[in-house]
């Protein structure tokens, strides 16, 4: 196939081999009647029609081929060629042309995001692997930004994830998802399975990007497979990430009234509730969602299937020492040794079989989740962007745990109990 632009409510956007998985998805959520922003996809085919435009082809094609050497330095010139130089006249001008479609609404920002071929699937989903720029309103800055969902096919902490999964970026293609931008009140994501048989929902105010950095705690709402609501437990949410005209996502002061008080109301939670259900019939299967709700309601940001494992029952002698709640990732039990984190130049730490615990959850610790028995920290929740990769590898996780490393002590022998929500530690 060779259109490089196909609109979001368009046939063609079925097909992930085109638009990738993230925009099938939503494409696929849309037409059956759930609410999300639209927009439209540059597909793969105009990645590929890039490479050879900048006479790319030739080293994609030595890359799999090469020493870790050549490889490093070939996924380097490819990277910095598709984020510097310009986009090819027959992919820039009907990109442009939608592009202006979509923002002729006064005030209009727009989002672009990566849509991989790879991404989002069942045992490796990337989250938080590509990029993502919100609040964009100069043509430039949107060309910029696609080509560096382009070129973030080709970073370092991608290729290594995909070395994880037996993936190469030379056997793949990144198309690129632009789509209005919501202004949210409020957002947040959802899981439609959890171990214990619930559905879950996050929430935090204004845009999700403060969820999925695991930089606040957010509201963890509880609703039983029937849609009823079980409980509400309100977050520790001190900041809202924000966009205006002309600026990308900044950090906000949330009011102190705000700060612990619920982001939906009762009702609100069970209509998400009831949305997310008909995602996962959409899908096909357990699904996590990411979702943002303005002044016209809820909109549907991502879904992608979601890893569940039953429960462990842990060994009886854990109980008896002392522990502390947080929200869980939903996968396992594991214990082994405390490593307690507070900076990333201390992560040479953690040896294998440990259990980390630190104060942000972000995606910046993916590379060390191959290595460790469970993670826990003091910020996060069951829905951001490191809970989903701990999930897809089956390590138990324990988020926003207050004051853990000033609590657990470091060097203990210390238990994640990732459906529960509880780390517990020996004295």
């Amino acid at each position: 196939m060779t259109t490089f632009v196909i609109p979001l409510d368009a046939p063609e956007a079925d097909f992930a081999e085109y638009v990738g998985p993230k925009a099938a998805n939503l494409a696929a959520l849309g037409r059956a009647g759930l609410p999300t922003p639209g927009g439209f996809c540059l597909t793969a085919a105009a990645y590929w029609r890039q490479l050879h435009a900048l006479g790319l082809a030739k080293d994609v094609v030595r890359y799999n081929a090469g020493t870790l050497s050549e490889q490093r330095r070939l996924s380097v010139a490819i990277r910095i060629a598709l984020y510097e130089q310009p986009i090819a006249p027959e992919i820039l001008t009907p990109l442009l042309a939608a592009w202006r479609v979509q923002m002729l609404h006064p005030g209009a920002l727009g989002v672009v995001r990566s849509s991989a071929l790879i991404e989002d699937r069942k045992g490796a989903n990337f989250a938080g692997q590509f990029e993502s720029f919100l609040g964009l309103s100069d043509e430039a800055e949107f060309l910029t930004a696609v080509r560096a969902c382009w070129a973030a096919l080709w970073t370092s902490h991608a290729r290594r994830y995909m070395e994880n999964h037996q993936l190469s970026p030379a056997d793949t293609a990144m198309a690129v998802l632009i789509q209005p931008l919501v202004a949210a009140r409020a957002s947040g994501g959802g899981l439609s399975e959890t171990a214990e048989g619930h559905m879950l929902l996050s929430a935090t105010w204004g845009l999700g990007s403060a969820i999925a950095q695991g930089e606040v705690v957010p509201d963890r709402i509880l609703l039983g497979k029937n849609g009823f609501l079980r409980k509400i437990e309100a977050g520790r949410k001190g900041h809202r990430d924000t966009c205006e005209h002309g600026a990308s996502a900044a950090p906000q002061l949330v009011p102190d009234d705000l700060v612990s008080a619920p982001c939906l109301a009762p009702g609100q939670a069970v209509a998400l509730g009831r949305m997310l259900r008909k995602a996962e019939q959409v899908i096909g299967g357990p699904v996590e969602i990411e979702w943002a709700m303005d002044d016209a309601g809820f909109k549907l940001l991502q879904a992608r299937p979601l890893h569940v494992e039953p429960a462990v029952v842990p060994d009886a002698i854990w109980l008896t020492h002392p522990g502390l709640n947080g929200h869980p990732a939903g996968i396992g039990w594991g214990a082994g040794r405390a490593v307690v984190v507070n900076c990333e130049c201390e992560l040479s730490r953690v040896a294998p079989g440990d259990i980390l615990v630190t104060k942000v959850a972000g995606p910046a610790l993916v590379h060390v989740l191959p290595r460790v028995a469970g993670v826990v920290a003091e910020l996060g929740g069951s829905t951001s962007h490191l809970a989903s990769l701990a999930r897809e590898r089956g390590i138990p996780m324990v988020l926003g745990v207050l004051d853990a490393t000033r609590q657990i002590p470091d060097g203990s022998q210390c238990a994640v109990d990732g459906v529960a929500g509880i780390v517990r530690w020996l004295r």
